[in-house]
């Protein structure tokens, strides 16, 4: 017996109208990127940065809702930044820095940041938050393809934190449940966070890249904001993380 299917055609971003999202590491990068979508999605959107002139900035010159500036390695920073959020119906997480060290070199206290910045940068988030996250509440992570494929170039520890992210994302689908939690795994982008990581090398470093890559290009802002956006606004996502690498794992 034939069974008819019904395949929805609607948009479902529309189920972002009116809902409160914050973006930690919503100044720049993925995290405006996603700060601007979300907002033509109809939602309210509060952006959280490191730095305030810049989280400001973003805030007004983009038409958002709110800004915040927060240390996300201080829980204090973090509890005074939320603490007049009344609801959060989307959290994204997504703030960090390159961080960059051989194991058997670079300063440990630095390496640490890898992991301060995003575990407990995540686990303080949570906890100064609370109930303000609603029972049908997404929190999406971030971690990146360095998680699967590491490099020689000093990124032990930094695929080690977003590995951890990962299993971290995973293990929270199920304690915060019915709240949805995912991680998106971005690839190569091309954000504020690559230029200032790679340096004076950048330009040669990515046109060996983009030989490299099926693509033959790297990932825009963009492109990694809507598939935030796609974590928050498909329900039926969770416990899970979505690849937006252009490819980069296959080679």
């Amino acid at each position: 017996m034939n069974q008819t299917v019904t395949v929805p055609t609607g948009n479902f971003t529309s189920s972002l109208e009116g809902k409160k999202v914050v973006i930690f590491g919503g100044t720049s990068g993925i995290g405006l990127a996603a700060a601007i979508q979300a907002k033509a999605a109809g939602a309210k959107v509060t952006v959280i940065g490191n730095d305030r002139q810049r989280a400001q900035q973003a805030a007004s010159e983009n038409g958002l809702d709110d800004w915040r500036a927060a240390d996300v390695t201080n829980p204090a920073s973090i509890g005074e930044a939320v603490a007049t959020i009344d609801r959060v119906d989307h959290l994204v997480l997504l703030a960090g820095t390159f961080v960059a060290g051989k194991v058997l070199e670079a300063d440990v206290s630095y390496l640490k940041h890898a992991f301060d910045e995003r575990i407990w940068a995540a686990v303080h988030t949570l906890r100064a938050l609370g109930d303000k996250l609603a029972e049908d509440a997404s929190i999406t992570l971030i971690s990146g393809a360095l998680a699967d494929r590491p490099n020689a170039y000093g990124t032990a520890i930094l695929a080690s934190a977003s590995a951890a992210m990962e299993a971290f994302g995973r293990g929270l689908a199920i304690e915060l449940a019915p709240r949805r939690v995912n991680t998106l795994s971005p690839g190569p982008i091309d954000t504020p966070i690559l230029s200032k990581a790679l340096g004076e090398g950048r330009d040669a470093y990515v046109a060996s890249l983009k030989q490299a890559l099926p693509l033959h290009r790297l990932g825009t802002a963009d492109e990694a904001g809507a598939a935030v956006v796609f974590l928050m606004a498909n329900g039926w996502m969770n416990g899970a993380v979505l690849n937006v690498d252009g490819g980069s794992r296959l080679v």
